[in-house]
This record gives structure tokens, sequence and C-alpha cells, in this order.
């Protein structure tokens, strides 16, 4: 059954309707209101008008479902890659989130100084606690990770060589490799060793005159075992020191506490690096720190204030939400015991396995009423840290599978899962879709997010 045309409600009364109105918080009346002309509009020239389009609430689903995968929304990460660079890598705390409110809604000393009444330095505070924590004799901040390495490379090695580990030379996500923000930074790289061996005598044969700096980077996301040789940073800064050259090392992803002291794999901090003799150290801030996109330099204290003088320095500077975040988040680490209960990142890894296998029983039960013709199984699994921390390192987990005979149904059922309210963003591996319990932080919506798939 088709309406007719005299029947279709005006726009205005469209907008007005009580159904209407989640669709326009969400996307904005601007754009809702252009979807309701197009599909009217769509209707009078094709001649057709199906029965629900005098409905406000089925035109409003029609619209959201059209405008679903056009702006950004939350989603539930169940991947098992705990800080997924698509989606969105290291989360805030609501309590750290609220106490930069005030900052950023409200005019700030972001460059003022209030005992002088004259210019500030924006990185101050943030400094001061990088300082504090890590025993570095200064720092910077910049806008992200790799702009940290090419802000390395430009103000130290321009127009000169920079000898790297062949096993080094590291792709990270989106395709963005080493080599090419060498180029980009000015110098010239020179590639030593081989793939899986590197010798100190590879670096000592490779140093010129035109050698501008020694670098050694962390394989951020992936791993070499077997038949292997790399040379350690004490040994690299022996070498660089002896030819006066400063040594710097780019963790990638960098972590301002031991680990191991919550039962997690070791990963290099930075205060290591530098005590083991690096001049420079980079990593970034939204990854294994736990906080925002930035990326963070530490080191000696004339090889900072050269980087602060670059020009380039300033196209990479961090706005004041960054830098609010971070200094936030920084202060969390003075009391690294308690650490695992106000960051979100350790509180996820650090979820034990009873409450794993909890939230996975609750899972399961849920999709058993909306999946009857699917296989649901509770499982271990092992997760992936993510975004180049820890690549040969798995950290235990639970996870609810899901099996069917025919396995388009179960990319066709991961298809579903993205078109929710939240979409759920599940992995299928052997066969089966995984979801992990380790991004179920939020179980309750999670669980009646996932009743509104139709069985």
């Amino acid at each position: 059954m088709t309406a007719s045309f005299r029947d279709l409600p005006s726009i205005e009364k469209l907008l007005n309707a009580e159904p209407m109105q989640h669709a326009i918080r969400k996307l904005g009346e601007p754009r809702v209101k252009k979807a309701l002309r197009t599909l009217q509009s769509s209707w009078r020239e094709s001649g057709e008008i199906p029965a629900w389009a005098t409905d406000p609430g089925a035109c409003a689903h029609t619209i959201e479902s059209h405008f679903n995968h056009q702006a950004y929304t939350p989603v539930f990460n169940l991947t098992g890659t705990i800080i997924h660079t698509n989606l969105g890598r290291a989360l805030v705390s609501e309590t750290l989130y609220r106490s930069v409110e005030p900052l950023v809604t409200q005019p700030m000393n972001l460059e003022y100084d209030l005992d002088s009444g004259s210019r500030g330095n924006r990185e101050k505070f943030v400094e001061d606690r990088l300082k504090l924590l890590t025993g570095a004799e200064a720092a910077t901040v910049v806008n992200n990770g790799a702009a940290a390495l090419l802000l390395v490379l430009n103000t130290l090695a321009l127009a000169k060589s920079v000898p790297v580990s062949r096993g080094e030379l590291i792709e990270i996500g989106g395709s963005f490799r080493l080599p090419d923000i060498m180029s980009r930074s000015g110098c010239t790289l020179t590639e030593v060793g081989t793939t899986n061996r590197t010798h100190l005598k590879d670096f000592e044969a490779a140093i010129t005159d035109d050698t501008g700096l020694l670098l050694k980077v962390h394989p951020s996301n992936y791993h070499i075992g077997g038949f292997t040789k790399s040379v350690n940073v004490r040994e690299l800064a022996k070498l660089a020191h002896k030819h006066n050259l400063p040594l710097a090392v780019d963790l990638g992803s960098g972590t301002l506490v031991d680990l191991t002291r919550y039962g997690l794999p070791h990963e290099p901090m930075p205060q290591e690096v530098l005590g083991h003799g690096a001049d420079l150290v980079t990593f970034s801030g939204d990854k294994l720190l736990g906080a925002t996109q930035a990326g963070i330099v530490l080191g000696r204290a004339e090889l900072i204030a050269a980087l602060k003088k670059n020009p380039i320095k300033r196209a990479l500077r961090p706005d004041k939400l960054t830098l609010a975040f971070l200094e936030q988040t920084l202060k969390l680490y003075d009391e690294p015991e308690t650490l695992p209960d106000v960051l979100p990142l350790l509180k996820t890894l650090t979820t034990d396995l009873a409450t794993l296998r909890s939230r996975a029983e609750r899972i399961a039960g849920v999709l058993s009423a909306v999946l009857p013709d699917f296989e649901l199984n509770l499982c271990e699994s092992h997760c992936q840290i993510g975004s180049g921390s820890l690549p040969d390192r798995r950290i235990d987990s639970i996870a609810v599978t899901v099996s069917h005979t025919d396995e388009s149904q179960l990319r066709e059922l991961l298809g579903r899962m993205r078109e929710l309210d939240t979409p759920v963003i599940g992995r299928i591996h052997q066969g089966r879709i995984w979801l992990d319990m380790r991004g179920a932080e939020r179980l309750d919506a999670l669980a009646a997010n996932l009743e509104k798939l139709e069985p």
C-alpha cells in the first residue's frame, strides 16, 4: 500500500515531530531538513510514495540509517586489540575529562605567566611534570609521535646522514614509513646491518663527517625472532659519544611506569633509555601513557632547546586541549600504586579473568536470545595491546565466540552489529566471530545494545 502526495506531511511538521528530535540532535537540523526534502523529491520524481512516508518515526529511522556511518560515534571495541588506532587508541577517564572542562571552556593561562604578568611558556607545566617523573633535563611536546621524530631529525640532522638498522625501518599504521619521515625531515637515511642482525661495527663503519646523529627505533608493530642480533642503547650511546654525536631513540609507544608491577610484560621506559645513555627519546601520548594524541621528547637540555627554536616546532605544537589532558594524566603517575584504578588503559589491561568470564556469561546469555541459529561459546583468548606496544606479547583474556555453518552469515552478523545504535566491532578468526571481553567495561550498555539485534 502506498500513500498519496497529499498525505505527505510538511517538512516543518516532520521536523517538529517528537520521533525526529533524536535525529536532529544527532545529525543537526540542516542535515535532517535537507534529507527530508531529498526523500520527498525522489518520491515525487518516481511517482511512488511508500506507506511509511507519512510516519515521522519511520522517516527519522530512514534518515539516521542513511547517515549512520557519516559522523563520529562511540563504539564497543571487542576486537581484542586494546589500543586500537582505528578506534581512538587510549581512552581518557571521565573524571579526567571533567577536570579539564573549565580549562577549555574558559580563558586559561596557556601562554601567560601569572607571576610576572607577561607572556609565558605554553608547555611549562607539562614539561615540569615530565622532568619530575623521569629525571630528564628537559622536555617538549608536539602533536604526535611521528612529529616528534621529524622535529628531532630536522633539527639535528638536516642535510646530514643518519645510520639506522635495517631491522628497525618500520612502517606504522596508514602506510607511514620511517624512511619517508626521514626524507621529509631533510636528512639522509644510511641503512646498516641486515634485517635480522645488526652489529655495533655496522654503525661504526657508517659514521662519517656527514653523520648528524645515531638513531635507534623500537620495532613498534612487529617482532623478529630466531637468529637475530641488535645493538642495545648502551653500546650505541658509547659509540655516538665517542664521535661527538647525539643518540636519539624512538620508542613509539612509551610508558612512564614499570608495567611488571601490575603483572604485565615489561615495556622500555623513557627514563630507562635516558639512563642507558641516550641523549633524546621520543614517544607517543595516546598509547601506553594513556593520554591524548601527542608526541613527547625528553633529553638533554641543550638539545631540547634547539628543538624549540626550530621554526617547524610551531607548526607541530599541541593545542590547549592536548596540553590540559596531558598535564592531568601525568598527575595520575604521582601515585603509581593507584594507577590501575584511575587510568582506563591500565584498568582494562589488569582486569582479572574471573571478571572477564562473568562479562562473557552475561553477553552470551543476551546473544543466545537474539541469535538462535548461531552457536555461542566462551573461549580463552589472547589480547594484543596494540598501536606498537609489545608486539610479541599477548595478554590472557576471555571472549564470546559466535559460530555458524555458513560463514557468510558471520560476515552479515558483523555488519548488523556495526549498524546498532552503538556499533559493536568484533573480528572473524578461525571461522568464528570473536568478541573479546576486555573491551566490555560498559557491560550494561553493551548488553542492552546487543538485545536490539533481531533474531
